[in-house]
C-alpha cells in the first residue's frame, strides 16, 4: 500500500486519530438518466460508469459522489471516508476494538480499506486516499465595479455555475447524539456545533471546513442533502437561476446560515432531498480547537432568508410527505 504524500500530524493532541476528509457519497437510484440530468445541471461533470455516475467537479479528478442504478426509490447507499495510510490500520483496530464488525464491500465498490456499519444499518467505508478537505478556507470571491462601470453582465452572457468540490453532507438519523458519539469514536470526528438534540455539526481533525458530515433528527436514517462549495454569493443565484429554468424550481434560499456561517441556496431534486450552492463557510485548522457549543435551535438555524419550506424538513426515505 503505497502512502499518501504530504502527511499532516493530526492536531495538537498527540493521540489524536481520525479520518482527513470526507471521499465520496454514494446514492442507489431507480433511474441513473434522472440523476444525470439533474447533477449536470446543477454543475457537475458527470460520467456513465457501467450502471453507475461518477460525480466531478469540472478541473478536478477527484470522484465526489457516485449514483448506483437499480433500487425500488431513493437511498444512501454508503458514505466513503479517506485517510492517511499510516492510519488505517490504527483506525481499523480502534473500530474492531470496539465490537463493530466488519463487513465486505457491496458488490462493484473494489476498496484499498476497510468496511462497517453504523448503528442504522448504512454501510462505511474507511480508506487510504488524497486529502480533498481544504486546507485552509476557500477563497470567496465578492466583486464590485468602479464607477462608471458596469457590473453585471447580460444573462446570455453569463458562463455556467461550476461547483469547486464538495463541502459536506448532512444524514437524517433516529438519535442525533447516540450518532455523534459513535461517528467520534470511530472516525475520530468533531463536533463543531449543535442544537439540543436536532442538529449536530462535525469536522475533521486533519483540517476541514466548519463540518463535512451534519446529523439531523428524524423518524429513520436518510440523505438529506449534499453542499457543493462555489465561489461568490453571485454563483450561488446563478446556480438557483439555472436550475429554476430547467423546472427544479423547488428549494430554499438565499439565506445565510448561523452554524458554519455559509450562504446558501438549496435545490430539491427528484428523490426529495437537496443539493446546496454554497459559499464563505467556516474553516477548522488542525491546529486549532474549536469552542463548540449547544445552541437553541430557534437562534442558531439561518442568520437570514426566506422561511423555511415544510419539504425541506421531511424524510422522503421514510415516507414522509
Amino acid at each position: 500500500m503505497t502512502a499518501i504524500r504530504g502527511y499532516v500530524a493530526p492536531s495538537k493532541d498527540g493521540d489524536a486519530l481520525g479520518v482527513h476528509s470526507l471521499d465520496q457519497f454514494v446514492l442507489a437510484v431507480p433511474d441513473a438518466s434522472v440523476a444525470e440530468d439533474f447533477y449536470g445541471t446543477f454543475g457537475l461533470d458527470i460520467a456513465r460508469d457501467g450502471n453507475a455516475l461518477a460525480i466531478k467537479t469540472f478541473g478536478h479528478d477527484h470522484r465526489w459522489g457516485s449514483v448506483v442504478e437499480g433500487a425500488k426509490r431513493k437511498a444512501l447507499h454508503h458514505l466513503s471516508f479517506g485517510c492517511y495510510a499510516d492510519d488505517l490500520p490504527r483506525l481499523k483496530a480502534r473500530i474492531e476494538g470496539q465490537g463493530i464488525a466488519l463487513i465486505d464491500p457491496p458488490p462493484g465498490f473494489e476498496s484499498n480499506g476497510f468496511w462497517f456499519c453504523n448503528p442504522e444499518g448504512v454501510p462505511i467505508e474507511v480508506k487510504v486516499a488524497p486529502k480533498v478537505s481544504p486546507d485552509g478556507k476557500s477563497v470567496s470571491q465578492w466583486i464590485t465595479s468602479r464607477g462608471g462601470v458596469a457590473g453585471a453582465t447580460l444573462r446570455v452572457k453569463v458562463p455556467p455555475v461550476r461547483p469547486r468540490r464538495l463541502s459536506h453532507v448532512l444524514l437524517f438519523t433516529r438519535d442525533v447524539p447516540s450518532a455523534m458519539a459513535f461517528y467520534e469514536r470511530t472516525l475520530g470526528l468533531r463536533l463543531s456545533d449543535r442544537a439540543s438534540d436536532a442538529i449536530a455539526f462535525m469536522h475533521g481533525i486533519h483540517g476541514s471546513d466548519h463540518h463535512m458530515l451534519a446529523l439531523v433528527k428524524s423518524s429513520a436514517p436518510g440523505f438529506h442533502h449534499c453542499s457543493w462549495d462555489v465561489g461568490s454569493i453571485n454563483d450561488i443565484g446563478l446556480g438557483a437561476m439555472r436550475m429554476h429554468d430547467k423546472g427544479y424550481t423547488m428549494g430554499w434560499g438565499l439565506g445565510r446560515h448561523v452554524l458554519g456561517s455559509n450562504y446558501f441556496h438549496y435545490v430539491r431534486d427528484p428523490w426529495g432531498s437537496f443539493s446546496e450552492y454554497s459559499c464563505d463557510i467556516d474553516f477548522i485548522p488542525k491546529d486549532q480547537l474549536w469552542p463548540a457549543a449547544d445552541h437553541k435551535p430557534e437562534d442558531s438555524f439561518y442568520l437570514w432568508g426566506p422561511d423555511v419550506p415544510r419539504e425541506f424538513t421531511l424524510n422522503c426515505e421514510a415516507g414522509e410527505s
